[in-house]
């Protein structure tokens, strides 16, 4: 067995609308236990944790996990907009990998309000303003409009640059929402799993120009967490250690977010796909090996920009991928067989560590009536304005 990190437990809450769930502390200890359970290890054995989350003071993260135990150990906040949780996924794996420590957790929660993400401070500039400034241009305006949430206007954008270079049309985009809540039908931590139309999803009010209410994803509450241990811990203590992580990778912005005059670069298309490109180096394994795929589908639009990003599709290539039904059961790819975010939710937070615990659960064959057959191999891509892009991939190992 080569060297790489083993994930051995999962966890999380069925995600919940705003203020049908509990507490954070609630969740986070749920969450935190069910991995714990899942591994068969106890908390006094974990020697690092990192929380994500995003609507939460300074210490969250060790409120929530003295719940479970007050073992000493550190516990590291990590705050990084919508991929808050899998910027945890990514430090808690490097501790572990780089032999920093043997065993470690990551965990999410968000408690989210009703409503659009809103500015928390007034007094001074917001990290998403040189984005929305970038976005202004490209859709012909001088100024954001009054009442338009920034996130809506941002995505809007993608979705007007991507219809004006590849031509797609507005159906195609409705398709997602389709198909993100036939595969929540089978997902009992969703919130959506009611189906809807190609014709419903059009006919919902709308967010901006043609994007529409039911191609976005909901505020909504949850929490998740994992377990990753080295190869020598998971033998020592009998653990089950055939989930391992082959490839990860972490990027940020670079020129060509702003200098290509796109939305869709300014959307993270460049640094989604620098990331895969390195994830792929890593693990030797191309995207056409991939079997099952969990990615941040937030706006319909995202999700049709990350085929091409990721590789799963060329350049221009997901109308067709969509219309071919090859992003579901008994296509090339299953593509967010949890229901992604669209259906699922997206506590902020939480959703790294959920979309990790979905394809875990695919990997060991645990997915019930959504259960991708033979799922060896399995990619995750979560993002975050401002901008983050996290992809991991994972393999089954005999």
């Amino acid at each position: 067995m080569s060297n790489q990190t083993c994930v051995v437990g999962v966890g999380m809450t069925p995600f919940k609308k705003p203020g049908k769930s509990g507490s954070y502390l609630v969740m986070a200890e749920y969450a935190i236990r069910a991995a714990l359970t899942d591994a068969g290890l106890e908390y006094s054995q974990i020697q690092q944790a990192y929380a994500g989350y995003v609507m939460g003071d300074s210490t969250c993260g060790q409120a929530a996990a003295y719940r479970v135990g007050l073992t000493g150990i550190p516990v590291i906040n990590v705050n990084n907009n919508c991929a808050s949780g899998s910027t945890a996924l990514f430090l808690a794996r490097q501790a572990v990998q780089s032999g920093a420590v043997e065993c470690a957790l990551a965990f999410g929660f968000e408690e989210m309000p009703r409503g659009a993400i809103q500015n928390t401070w007034a007094d001074r500039e917001a990290p998403l303003d040189r984005f929305v400034k970038a976005a202004l241009p490209m859709l012909g305006l001088e100024e954001a409009p009054k009442n338009m949430p920034m996130v809506g206007l941002l995505f809007g954008a993608q979705y007007l640059d991507y219809k004006k270079r590849y031509g797609a049309s507005d159906e195609t985009f409705a398709k997602i929402t389709v198909k993100a809540r036939r595969h929540a039908a089978n997902n009992p931590n969703a919130i959506f799993r009611d189906q809807v139309t190609v014709e419903e999803v059009l006919a919902a009010p709308t967010l901006f120009e043609g994007l529409t209410k039911l191609m976005a994803c909901p505020p909504s509450c949850g929490a998740g967490a994992t377990i990753f241990c080295s190869e020598a811990f998971a033998k020592k203590h009998g653990l089950a250690s055939n989930i391992v992580v082959v490839g990860q990778a972490m990027t940020s912005d670079t020129e060509s977010t702003f200098a290509a005059g796109g939305a869709l670069e300014l959307l993270g298309s460049d640094l989604t796909a620098k990331a895969a490109r390195e994830v792929y180096e890593q693990s030797g394994i191309g995207p056409d090996d991939v079997d099952v795929v969990e990615l941040h589908d937030c706006f319909t639009c995202n999700e049709i920009a990350t085929y091409e990003a990721l590789g799963l599709v060329p350049e221009g290539g997901s109308e067709k991928f969509i219309n071919d039904g090859d992003n579901t059961y008994g296509g090339k790819i299953v593509v967010c067989p949890s229901g992604g975010l669209l259906s699922k939710g997206h506590p902020l937070g939480a959703t790294g560590l959920a979309q990790c615990a979905e394809l875990v659960w695919q990997l060991r064959g645990q997915a019930d009536k959504r259960q991708v057959e033979g799922a060896r191999t399995a990619l995750q891509h979560n993002g975050g304005l401002g901008s983050i892009g996290v992809v991991t991939m994972y393999q089954r190992i005999d």
